[in-house]
């Protein structure tokens, strides 16, 4: 009598390779690590951001999310992988990318106005070694003025409130052009006029066609001010439009069922907010 053949497990599912990113994307991740002191603490990462999208990258206190960006940017090492942006690396895409660093990374001390932090984002436009042009610093000034800063233009920068200075920085990357922004949790700690004038300033740039990532804490504004969310700790947990994504179920695998997390996450998904 012959023995039924054993069950055959299904293939594995083949690992992404950079044939299967496109060249167009914004950003492309492809099997990304990243370890300090030889501990992994981002792992096997790979994601294509969509285009002309705000994309919130959620999660725990000590998940890599900060670290994430900063290794797209090259201030980070990798322990594997890489990223592209257009299909090319970012020592030749860094005019295309604009960067706004957690404002308490930042020496506010520094000798500056908020015109002359703004100015800073034009330095990739000059001509080498040559000094900011007329044309440059007007148009910082008007970089100013969509935040509703242009009257602290002449203001020290350790002279403003913490909302001021990150309007400044978001003017800053604003000065770049840049078709890509990565945004370090700039909600963080500002005033409600900062947080509206943000998210407006983030919806213009998307009806450009630009592209944002953006570090977000806050599980209750998540699903209203993203279009696609990032949900990550140490890996990604799930990536893809906010209504498929921000889910309890997908929650609770990121945050590891913490209760108070979860209910503020259920009444976020409960008030069905669209970006």
């Amino acid at each position: 009598m012959n023995e039924p053949a054993p069950a055959q497990s299904a293939p594995a599912r083949p690992r992404p390779t950079y044939a299967d990113h496109p060249d167009h994307a914004p950003v492309s991740i492809h099997d990304m690590t990243v370890a300090y002191h030889r501990r992994p603490v981002l792992w096997d990462i790979d994601y294509v951001a969509p285009e002309g999208r705000l994309i919130g990258i959620v999660g725990p206190n000590g998940a890599g999310k900060s670290t994430l960006i900063r290794a797209c940017l090259g201030l980070v090492p990798l322990a594997s992988g890489s990223v592209r942006f257009y299909g090319r690396p970012y020592r030749r895409q860094r005019r295309a990318v604009g960067y706004v660093p957690q404002r308490e990374s930042v020496d506010w001390d520094f000798p500056a106005t908020a015109l002359d932090v703004v100015t800073m984002g034009r330095y990739g436009r000059l001509p080498w070694c040559l000094p900011p042009r007329r044309r440059d610093r007007e148009f910082a000034r008007h970089c100013l003025d969509q935040l509703g800063m242009a009257d602290f233009a002449q203001r020290q920068i350790s002279r403003l409130s913490g909302g001021q200075q990150q309007r400044v920085f978001l003017a800053r990357a604003l000065a770049q052009e840049a078709r890509v922004y990565f945004m370090d949790e700039p909600f963080a700690g500002v005033d409600a006029a900062t947080e509206s004038a943000i998210i407006e300033l983030l919806r213009a740039l998307r009806a450009q066609g630009r592209t944002a990532l953006i570090v977000h804490h806050d599980l209750q504004s998540a699903p209203e001010y993203f279009d696609e969310i990032m949900l990550l700790n140490l890996r990604i947990i799930a990536a893809g439009p906010t209504r498929e994504v921000f889910t309890p179920v997908n929650l609770q695998k990121t945050y590891g069922g913490r209760l108070t997390i979860l209910e503020q996450a259920a009444e976020a998904v409960a008030r069905g907010g669209s970006p």
